[in-house]
């Protein structure tokens, strides 16, 4: 369904996408990892046709984005991150005029969108302004507008992003009946847990190149031997943490609250009692020590050097 053929974009003198080949498969739940600034965004608006590359091609089915991005653009479906409707239109009248734009008639634009409220659960507010529907129902129809011309792929940036946990369970179920019926879905988030749900297999982007692919199975043994340490600790001191960091064996350190602690480390059994020692030398008061297992969050970790939330 899309094929990225040593795809490069560059800003200026800056190069934000190097060389990026991939495959994702008819029918596949493909994920999208990356920190901020890894060049996700912008490998999404070239699919898209958005954003012009220099060098490799895009193609969606078949159809290159350089040659044929008309075309293209009528295959896929664009989820964005920020929310993309007329708030003082209705539900229903920014589901049509987005399906227009779409290349619906006005007919179809409306039993279309009939359709598409029922798949949101919000039939019932279908003729209430966008304003004042809540964080999670206006991301919900922002999905319905990607849905209304029912696109062989659907491209989802972020599409939960601070949202009340019904809606999200409402987006992610409704993700994984789309995909069961055939659609390929690209999906980008912050949440781990939610590219597990949906997605066989995933992608890692980090400084515009692709470091990693592949089922999570895959990934997760490439990190054979090594673990991560979570601590809870009182207090996090800048002199502890420097020297956490430049212990032998530890590969990354990751703060991820004000007193907790990722650690990647290779062999648990000489570092744990080193860095209990350090932290008894340091003032560090330890309140909890979890060993866990490798896992997608610490194959980040361990490739990227942050949290995916970071």
């Amino acid at each position: 369904m899309l094929t990225l053929a040593n795809v490069k974009k560059s800003f200026g003198k800056h190069e934000v996408v190097k060389g990026i080949t991939l495959n994702i498969e008819k029918g596949e739940a493909f994920g999208l990892l990356g920190p901020n600034g890894a060049g996700k965004s912008t490998t999404i608006s070239m699919i898209c046709g958005l954003v012009p590359f220099q060098d490799g091609d895009i193609q969606v089915d078949g159809v290159s984005v350089k040659s044929n991005p008309q075309i293209v653009k009528k295959k896929i479906g664009v989820v964005p991150q920020d929310i993309a409707l007329y708030p003082t239109m209705s539900a229903v009248d920014n589901l049509i005029f987005w399906g227009k734009m779409y290349g619906l008639s006005s007919k179809e634009a409306k039993t279309r969108s009939k359709e598409v409220l029922e798949m949101a659960g919000l039939s019932d507010r279908a003729k209430d302004k966008i304003e004042t529907f809540s964080g999670g129902m206006k991301r919900r129809i922002n999905i319905g507008a990607a849905l209304m011309h029912e696109p062989e792929l659907l491209i989802m940036d972020e599409p939960t992003v601070g949202i009340d946990p019904q809606s999200r369970n409402h987006i992610l179920e409704t993700v994984k009946a789309l995909n069961d019926q055939g659609m390929t879905i690209i999906y980008t988030s912050h949440y781990m847990e939610e590219v597990e749900f949906l997605c066989k297999r995933i992608a890692i982007i980090d400084h515009g190149q692709l470091i990693a692919s592949g089922s999570k199975k895959e990934l997760c043994n490439r990190l054979s031997g090594g673990k991560v340490l979570h601590l809870t600790v009182d207090q996090i001191y800048p002199d502890f943490l420097k020297k956490l960091k430049s212990m032998d064996g530890v590969e990354n350190v990751s703060v991820a609250e004000e007193t907790e602690l990722d650690i990647f480390l290779q062999n648990d059994k000489e570092l744990l009692a080193d860095i209990v020692l350090l932290s008894n030398q340091s003032g560090v008061k330890l309140q909890q020590i979890q060993l866990q297992e490798p896992n997608l969050e610490t194959l980040f970790l361990q490739l990227t050097g942050r949290s995916l939330r970071d």
